[in-house]
């Protein structure tokens, strides 16, 4: 694999720790003549470029990267919240982005799926329940063909509990499984995004997570259930 193009340089030290992780090889450039002179041999594989530092280079080096002959992509772009709205307006620029903080799970799976969408990634690994079917490259879900609209949390923790069936969690075991033990949220968070998550599944299968009287939450079925 090539490496991926990143900006800027030298790159946050959280980056680079989300890259290494996830096995991307990477460089560093800080504008659009060093992404050319240090360009491999074969082309860039991607590029990731974090716009919440230095937002007019990083844009500029997007729309350079977009006017080359051949377009440079995918190309996720790290924004912090209050750059969404720009994000709107500079979509031609990128296809994909992330917001702040930065998740080394998140950021590996937006990259795979680009990836992924241009046929450069190998066959998909899928959790199965059912009719229930997670994606776990693309960070899709369907439940009978049906795409579900998911956020990135409500999709953690779907797949979490999809991958323990029939056992039964606490709440505070979900907050430190699914949103980590540096998360101070309380346990309604959990509560929410299970709300959530039934609504999107619909009537018909909303009961796939069901609720243990002060205990927590199981999905599925119980090996002990009649």
């Amino acid at each position: 694999m090539q490496p991926l193009l990143v900006f800027p340089d030298p790159a946050p030290a959280e980056l680079a720790q989300a890259l290494d992780a996830s096995g991307f090889p990477w460089r560093a450039v800080g504008d659009a003549a060093s992404a050319e002179s240090n360009e491999p041999e074969d082309g860039w594989s991607g590029a990731v470029i974090g716009a919440d530092r230095r937002p007019d280079d990083a844009f500029a080096l997007c729309s350079d990267l977009r006017k080359r002959e051949f377009p440079l992509e995918p190309l996720l772009v790290i924004v912090s919240a209050e750059q969404l709205k720009e994000i709107d307006l500079r979509s031609d620029l990128l296809d994909d982005f992330l917001v702040l903080p930065l998740r080394h799970s998140e950021l590996k799976a937006r990259v795979e799926h680009q990836f992924w969408r241009r046929g450069r990634g190998s066959r998909p690994e899928l959790v199965e329940y059912g009719d229930l079917v997670l994606n776990l490259e693309t960070y899709q879900a369907a439940i009978g063909r049906r795409p579900l609209d998911l956020t990135y949390m409500e999709y953690e923790l779907l797949k979490f509990l999809a991958q323990h069936p029939g056992k039964v969690f606490t709440r505070e075991t979900l907050l430190n499984r699914v949103w980590g033990y540096e998360y101070y949220g309380g346990a309604r968070t959990v509560d929410v995004h299970i709300r959530r998550l039934r609504a999107k599944l619909g009537e018909e299968t909303a009961g796939l997570i069901q609720t243990v009287r002060s205990v927590g939450y199981r999905f599925g079925q119980s090996r002990w259930s009649a």
